[in-house]
């Protein structure tokens, strides 16, 4: 039974959390993705972050990230500036427009997060983050079998 794989519950878990994030952003009237926001965030707490080390940071294929990008210099949100002497590269800028949105979504994400882990002690968390570390780093190792 699919309820009894803790890769189940651990996906059903982000998924409920995703879906709560996203309509307490759209609920707060900002047009922004939780994706979106992401990426935004990223590239507001790294200064020369590349597309790679985005779609790593948040879980995308670089296709997706590209496309995020795009939108989010579509909007206003973001700009990129041409690398001088590496015209393969674009150094990318939160706008002043980008950091209000992340001013406004920042409230809300802290909500949905004191929401989802109502109930939850830190030394639950601990244990949490420890376990899900450690099924990480075992995907992470070459398997020996």
């Amino acid at each position: 039974m699919l309820s009894n794989v803790i890769f189940y519950s651990i996906d059903k878990a982000i998924r409920q959390y995703r879906k709560l994030a996203q309509a307490n952003i759209d609920r707060a009237g900002i047009a922004i993705t939780v994706d979106q926001w992401l990426v935004l965030q990223v590239i507001r707490e790294k200064d020369d972050v590349t597309q790679m080390e985005i779609a790593e940071r948040v879980f995308k294929d670089q296709a997706s990230v590209a496309r995020i990008i795009r939108l989010l210099i579509n909007h206003g949100l973001l700009t990129a500036e041409a690398l001088p002497g590496d015209g393969r590269r674009s150094r990318l800028r939160v706008t002043a427009t980008g950091e209000q949105t992340l001013a406004a979504v920042e409230p809300i994400v802290l909500n949905n997060r004191k929401i989802a882990l109502q109930g939850i002690s830190e030394d639950d968390l601990t244990i949490l983050r420890h376990l899900l570390d450690r099924i990480s780093a075992n995907c992470s190792t070459p398997s020996s079998h």
